[in-house]
């Protein structure tokens, strides 16, 4: 297959099924996001977004801003590249140094927030920058910008009722912008209103698992609707960093803390439905590769 640009390899990723966390009558599955061409999920959201703004002229003439923890950021960075547009990305100043590196490579200028802020903190900036000079930025806001979950709702959704051949369940997803979830769940229920759409998040305020926000403490983004969920589970970091550790020692998967929290609350649900002796088929979605936490040599 030979491609017309990078940009088509979006999307597409493979579904793994992990069959060392299974309990007796339950499947649980894995989306690979890391197979995008950007290493992660984000891929997804940033093609939407570029995608919905070249073709309103809003990029004209003007450099696509937006905060980020990083991985959206690698994903507008290296679009940019290949569109031949111009990013800057405000991150917080304790992002991952890899993070860092990928995203400078592709030429995005990098703006440092207050790293004890958190992605709040990078919100606030960013939206101060777009008001202060609104000729210079087109700030893409991918927590409000409905072209977030409209990414999965076109893409992840159809992907993941096609791999299972419509056998999906039960979705149990970690809330970063809340984009994944929500347009992921919206795809899927639209196929079927009887999957139940679950949401993981952090337990604690400050906590160790980069890309995921705790709700109750952080801005909620617009794109996030509660409502339109079925259950949302706390994960302790702890358990998130033991379960990646045990998806590389048993799966062989390198996946990354958040990946690793998602998988928790894949278990919980499949364990609870196992105990009442039902058959179920679990999919959750591991964000990215553990690679882009590791400090460098």
């Amino acid at each position: 297959m030979i491609l017309e640009s990078l940009a088509a390899a979006v999307g597409s990723t493979p579904l793994v099924r992990l069959r060392s966390l299974e309990p007796k009558g339950v499947e649980i599955h894995a989306k690979l996001e890391w197979f995008n061409p950007g290493g992660s999920v984000k891929d997804r959201a940033a093609l939407q977004i570029f995608e919905d703004a070249l073709a309103s002229g809003n990029l004209k003439g003007r450099t696509l801003l937006d905060s980020t923890s990083g991985n959206t950021g690698i994903a507008y960075a290296w679009l940019g590249a290949a569109l031949h547009t111009p990013v800057a990305l405000v991150m917080p100043d304790n992002v991952s140094e890899a993070r860092k590196r990928i995203a400078k490579a592709f030429g995005a200028q990098i703006i440092y927030s207050d790293p004890l802020e958190q992605s709040d903190g990078a919100i606030r900036l960013a939206r101060k920058l777009a008001q202060e000079e609104p000729d210079r930025w087109f700030y893409a806001d991918q927590y409000s910008n409905e072209a977030n979950p409209r990414a999965h709702q076109l893409t992840t959704a159809p992907e993941i009722w096609e791999q299972t051949q419509g056998r999906v369940t039960h979705l149990v997803l970690g809330i970063g912008t809340g984009g994944t979830i929500m347009g992921a769940t919206r795809g899927l229920k639209a196929r079927n209103r009887r999957i139940q759409s679950i949401a993981v998040e952090p337990a604690e305020a400050l906590h160790g698992l980069e890309g995921l926000k705790h709700m109750p403490s952080s801005i909620v983004p617009r794109i996030y609707k509660e409502e339109e969920l079925d259950r949302k589970l706390s994960i302790e970091t702890d358990a998130g960093w033991d379960m990646a550790e045990r998806l590389v020692r048993d799966e062989a998967l390198l996946a990354g803390h958040s990946s690793g929290a998602a998988a928790v609350g894949a278990v919980q649900i499949a364990r609870e439905l196992s105990a009442r002796g039902g058959s179920a088929v679990v999919v959750t979605l591991f964000p990215d590769r553990a690679d882009r936490y590791l400090p460098p040599p």
